[in-house]
């Protein structure tokens, strides 16, 4: 016999899932607690299943069948949203809330863009961002935190489907007063660099990425510092405490430390890191997520032209 949880039970449902809090999602619903916990009681009634992991003082989790169930509520309830439009002969215009994921390193220049085109293509979509290391948004898109991310493509197993944007080379970035930021316009070797003191953006995944490079190429770098932050790393390296290596190139030279920083081409064949768009496989992306998809390759071809 079919289960009959309802529409609302679901909308209840995905909001807590986001908020990971029962009364943050009461107040955005605009219903009492009480209220919201009765409707997601009943849901997991009907679908025979615990739903969140209820923590004391640390909020909700989805289990494993929440995040199973979330998958497929917010298909069901884009679908219900669309056959209403079409029933009430409207224009058919997307509209809710998306989270997608985003490289935190790559976040401040990417993000600002992608949300100014999306709100002029989807105003009545509210897109959010999730800033994180790869590992965390590997594990949002897993848990259904974020619907869609964009990342490098860097530690993703089989679990997960992806596009390819663009293909990023690995540069060094050197102090304005090293003797090789001279001549910025002449490639250099990474093994001109071994003795000198690195600066490692120490984030999973990226570490061994760059190390990695350095192994290909039988180098074992001298790091000085690890450090986590992209700008640390840049300002790191302006106010000469090392050198590095990046992928990701800013139009600007002037760090956050006031020191200028001077990219340099690598000479060396090494291996691009992909800049890539990435969902969970298997699962039938929402419209929402397929929009936002469609904004970051447009951006992003436009970039190329």
């Amino acid at each position: 016999m079919a289960k009959s949880f309802t529409l609302v039970q679901l909308r209840y449902f995905t909001v807590v899932a986001r908020l990971e809090n029962m009364r943050a999602a009461a107040f955005e619903l605009n219903v009492t607690q009480s209220t919201l916990s009765a409707a997601i009681h009943q849901l997991e009634r009907e679908v025979g299943a615990q739903l969140f992991h209820r923590r004391s003082n640390r909020g909700l989790r989805l289990t494993a069948e929440g995040r199973r169930l979330l998958m497929g509520a917010r298909t069901v309830l884009e679908d219900a949203d669309q056959l209403y439009h079409s029933v009430r002969a409207e224009r058919e215009e997307l509209a809710g809330d998306l989270v997608a994921g985003i490289f935190s390193p790559i976040a401040p220049f990417l993000a600002p863009k992608i949300l100014t085109a999306f709100e002029q293509h989807h105003p009545a979509i509210k897109l959010s961002f999730l800033e994180a290391d790869q590992e965390t948004l590997m594990r949002s898109l897993a848990e259904g935190t974020c619907e869609t991310a964009l990342m490098y493509d860097l530690g993703l197993g089989t679990d997960y489907e992806y596009r390819v944007l663009q293909r990023v080379p690995p540069h060094l970035l050197v102090a304005e007063n090293h003797p090789r930021a001279a001549h910025p316009d002449v490639a250099v070797h990474l093994k001109e660099f071994e003795d000198e003191p690195f600066v490692l953006l120490d984030l999973k995944h990226s570490r061994e990425y760059y190390l990695d490079i350095f192994k290909r190429l039988g180098l074992r770098p001298r790091i000085r510092h690890l450090v986590s932050g992209y700008e640390t790393v840049r300002s790191y390296v302006s106010m000469g405490h090392g050198y590095s290596m990046l992928n990701w190139r800013l139009t600007r030279d002037v760090t956050y430390a006031g020191g200028r920083v001077i990219p340099l081409e690598l000479a060396d064949e090494l291996p691009p890191i992909e800049l890539v768009l990435v969902r969970m496989k298997g699962g039938r992306p929402t419209r929402k997520s397929i929009a936002f998809e469609e904004i970051c390759i447009e951006l992003q071809s436009e970039g190329r032209r």
